[in-house]
């Protein structure tokens, strides 16, 4: 129980993905065949891109395929800035600091040098190497068309994997440049009987009942599940794990760091407020909509009179709204919390 079971079970190779069968399948031909295009992987949050690509990865390179496969999280470059580059310690000769104070270029000119960079570095024991961007819709108009132009130098001996939940946001030129594939929450059907073997395999016993109860939580996302069931057998305390144990365990994680952001809101903490936004996003990798779908929920039941209510929900969906368009989603969300407190 010391292990995150997101981590633990995560699949290695492709064959053992659950759901998402034609792109799955899709990828493995691509992998026999050991002719990789650029790739577009679109789809919710938590569907398996992420997963896909270093499974691939794996198929094409074996137990070392770190040498030749290089990670990075656009969001991570351009909604932390500065201040997670220094602690990324690839970038620390590119740098040449660990103060980002120190810091004169702007994070995008030191985007397009690392990608520029990592792209020109020859493989090793390989005819390509993959540059993986996962959140790709944080980049924004120039990042992109400097991506496309790095892509389209080193196309001989590099192939990108782009990930993002929003592909209306990368720019023609980056969709058209490979492979779209689509990735999707899995079934009940699927997901139900990852979950038998899950508890099989750790000795816990869940009734038919609490696995309903965590099918219609999780809505097909696994990593949802895996997380959800994991607090539940620690509430459980070696007891069957039913339907009262996942609502308990649900409630848990829905109203923990949600019910800090909705106070600070409340108090008009506007620091705290952004203290607890950031945890959310960068810590425990929240995407802007789930943080809103969590607050609704907070809102709907925290027993303020029906018209203040009214008048939250309507911001909530107004920054809803916002957040399709913007670049930023850390933006939109202190602007609601600021407006909340209005």
């Amino acid at each position: 129980m010391t292990d995150l079971w997101i981590v633990k079970y995560r699949p290695s190779r492709l064959e053992d993905i659950v759901g998402n069968e034609e792109s799955v399948s899709t990828l493995q031909r691509l992998a026999v065949s050991r002719n990789i295009p650029h790739l577009l992987f679109y789809g919710p949050v938590n569907s398996g891109k992420a997963t896909a690509a270093f499974a691939l990865a794996y198929e094409l390179y074996g137990e070392g395929f770190e040498r030749n496969f290089t990670y990075f999280n656009a969001s991570d470059f351009f909604d932390q800035g500065k201040s997670y580059l220094v602690r990324d310690k690839r970038f620390t000769r590119i740098l040449g600091t660990d103060d980002p104070r120190k810091i004169q270029k702007s994070v995008i000119s030191i985007f397009k040098e690392i990608i520029n960079e990592y792209a020109s570095m020859a493989p090793i024991d390989a005819d390509y190497k993959i540059i993986f961007i996962d959140s790709s819709q944080a980049l924004d108009s120039n990042a992109q068309h400097a991506l496309r132009r790095i892509m389209e130098k080193y196309t001989a001996t590099c192939r990108f994997i782009l990930a993002t939940t929003q592909p209306s946001r990368l720019i023609a030129p980056l969709r058209s440049r490979g492979l779209n594939l689509f990735f999707r929450h899995v079934s009940d059907e699927k997901l139900g009987s990852f979950i038998k073997k899950i508890a099989e395999i750790e000795g816990i016993v869940i009734t038919e009942e609490g696995i309903q109860a965590l099918l219609y939580y999780s809505r097909g996302n696994i990593a949802t599940s895996l997380n959800t069931l994991q607090v539940a057998v620690l509430l459980a305390h070696g007891e069957p794990i039913g339907i009262e144990v996942i609502y308990d365990a649900v409630m848990r994680e829905e109203i923990g760091d949600i019910r800090l952001l909705f106070e600070a809101a409340m108090a008009g903490n506007i620091a705290q407020a952004r203290k607890v936004i950031d945890h959310m996003l960068i810590d425990n990798g929240f995407a802007g909509y789930e943080v809103l779908e969590r607050l609704h929920k907070i809102v709907v039941i925290c027993g303020e009179p029906e018209e203040r209510i009214a008048r939250w929900t309507i911001k909530i969906a107004d920054a809803n709204f916002k957040m399709l368009y913007a670049a930023n989603d850390r933006i939109q969300l202190e602007a609601l919390v600021t407006d909340f407190c209005n």
